[in-house]
């Protein structure tokens, strides 16, 4: 199945430093519920055996339905789930290669941290089906990378002829969103903000409120 993310607006991750394996399917529901048009499994850390039990336990959610579910960087793993999906960063495995392994029907993403991986991102528009841009704030997911700010997501918004959806990314919580959007940013991802919240498909709607 093709997924369509240009209406996609709230980029959700299933992260496991930030869910608990007894809340792990419910929050994966949660996400769905709240309006994620995309949602990643995210367990840095972790085994592949054990990423593969998680994605297995929430894997019905997703399977044959609208909302693509995308594996973090493990191509292999992403195989094993017919219509599964992946993002790579920019030290990862090279794009061409990884579309090449996925086929031309499931979602790929890649991760970019300057205007210039932005540009090559582009130019990779028929080869991925979106890209992100951070982290854009400081934040404890990734606490090694040094945020890119908003000037970052201005210069990626004032790009003429970009066809990819793109979404921003790093230490965005409902405080600091408005900042996003009015640099320009059209998407986002927000991960402990909602996570943590107990009631995360509200704070989903939230965002979405921001963004319609």
């Amino acid at each position: 199945m093709q997924h369509d993310l240009t209406t996609a607006r709230f980029y959700g991750i299933l992260d496991a430093g930030y869910v608990s394996p007894d809340k792990w399917v419910s929050k994966a529901k949660d996400l769905i519920t709240g309006g994620a048009g995309i949602v990643q499994i995210r367990a840095k850390g972790h085994s592949r055996a054990e990423i593969r039990v998680l994605t297995k336990e929430v894997w019905h959610l997703f399977k044959d339905g609208p909302i693509p579910l995308i594996i973090n960087d493990d191509l292999e793993l992403a195989l094993e789930f017919e219509g599964a999906g992946l993002h790579v960063g920019q030290d990862d495995m090279d794009a061409r290669e990884a579309r090449k392994a996925l086929g031309p029907d499931r979602v790929l993403g890649l991760s970019t941290h300057s205007i210039e991986q932005a540009r090559g991102a582009i130019e990779l528009a028929d080869i991925l089906t979106y890209f992100a841009v951070g982290p854009v704030f400081p934040t404890q997911t990734k606490p090694t990378y040094t945020p890119v700010g908003l000037n970052l997501v201005q210069q990626v918004a004032n790009e003429a002829n970009n066809p990819l959806p793109w979404f921003c990314i790093g230490g965005i919580n409902r405080q600091n969103a408005h900042q996003v959007k009015e640099a320009g940013g059209q998407r986002l991802v927000a991960v402990s903000d909602v996570l943590c919240d107990e009631d995360t498909p509200a704070a989903v709607q939230e965002y979405l409120e921001l963004y319609k």
